[in-house]
């Protein structure tokens, strides 16, 4: 392996751990497509910071495409606080418009600078290690490997230091305000730091990855965990997988790394969401499958006690009888007996079921639950 294959690596993944601490919230909030929102409005924010500072290279730029995403926030929040427009509709007429103008502002007056919208919406972490950061002489390696571990170590202290206050508003934003601990500061400076992920970002990976490693990971960690703390740690944790993943497949296939990466996320988001043990489609349709079974076999029970011991007892307690009065096929019928009888809920005598004791009580707390 290559040096530059490294580095990249390197990048990539602490790109995707940045994304995922914050991304955590944004998913738990319900705001996922607030990433999408600010990451794309931000070009808006780096083409005036353009004009103003007149170069690609100015760290004022970053001020500039933060301060937007806060813009972007507040339009989004103001806009859904009226109580006319839900908040996904809001983040759909805010986001196009800022971009929009951006990509104008670029077409009218950028044409001769070196900044075109297929770089911020895609990037290129193939050039990562190309650029970089070299001081008194040495070469400390790729710029945007420097520039994403500072955003991560921002990331993880702001976590670290407002943990309990995030966690609370996050949960209970009502609870949170009542104690002081002022919801919306807490709101404005996570949309804060999603803005300086998502700047800090593009250049190197480009928005949609950054969309989709804030949202993909903590996705993907949400249907395996309960509890924050391993959401925010699996979420880290798929972002990495992705990240070297995405990179070798792109190797192997030679195609676009950053699409490769994105598209290795929603490929281990699928493959949790079928075969995760609690919240997976494949659990859900056991689940539904064997309480489909179980209701079956307390609707058998229910049905033998309420025809045990008397005169129609004979007709009622047979297989055959249960697809006139229970309205189910022979071949169900004859399937839910099975399973009751395997239960020890029903036992066979001469063609006719009888509940065991187990099988009355049964019935017994079926009927008190209905």
């Amino acid at each position: 392996m290559s040096l530059p294959q490294i580095e990249i690596q390197l990048v990539a993944t602490v790109v995707a751990v940045a994304c995922a601490l914050p991304g955590t919230f944004l998913v738990l909030r319900r705001m996922g497509m607030m990433s999408d929102a600010i990451s794309h409005a931000i070009l808006l924010g780096i083409v005036v910071g353009v004009f103003i500072v007149g170069t690609l290279h100015s760290p004022l730029l970053i001020v500039a495409a933060a301060l937007t995403g806060l813009l972007t926030a507040a339009l989004v929040e103001t806009i859904n606080s009226t109580g006319q427009v839900k908040e996904d509709a809001a983040i759909g007429l805010v986001f196009p418009v800022l971009f929009s103008i951006g990509v104008i502002l670029i077409a009218k007056f950028a044409g001769d600078m070196h900044l075109d919208t297929d770089a911020v919406l895609l990037g290129e972490l193939a050039f990562a290690p190309f650029n970089r950061l070299t001081a008194f002489g040495l070469d400390f390696g790729p710029r945007a490997l420097w520039t994403m571990g500072g955003v991560l170590v921002l990331n993880a202290l702001f976590l670290a230091l407002f943990y309990k206050e995030l966690k609370l508003a996050t949960f209970d934003p009502g609870l949170a305000a009542s104690l002081g601990f002022r919801p919306r500061v807490l709101h404005y400076a996570l949309m804060g730091l999603v803005s300086l992920t998502a700047v800090s970002a593009f250049d190197a990976v480009g928005s949609i990855l950054v969309v989709a490693l804030m949202v993909g990971p903590p996705m993907t960690a949400y249907l395996l965990s309960d509890r924050l703390e391993w959401m925010i740690s699996l979420s880290a944790a798929f972002g990495v997988l992705n990240a070297i993943a995405g990179y070798w497949g792109a190797h192997l296939l030679d195609v676009s790394i950053a699409g490769t990466m994105a598209t290795t996320t929603g490929l281990v988001f699928g493959l949790v969401l079928l075969g995760a043990p609690e919240r997976g489609l494949i659990a859900q349709w056991r689940r539904t499958r064997r309480q489909k079974w179980q209701f079956a076999v307390k609707m058998l029970a229910i049905h033998l006690r309420q025809h045990e011991n008397t005169p129609e007892a004979a007709r009622e307690c047979q297989v055959d009888h249960l697809q006139e009065h229970l309205n189910w096929d022979g071949p169900f019928a004859e399937r839910v007996v099975e399973r009751a009888v395997s239960r020890g809920s029903v036992r066979r005598e001469n063609g006719h079921l009888r509940l065991t004791d187990e099988g009355r009580e049964v019935a017994q707390e079926a009927a008190t639950q209905t």
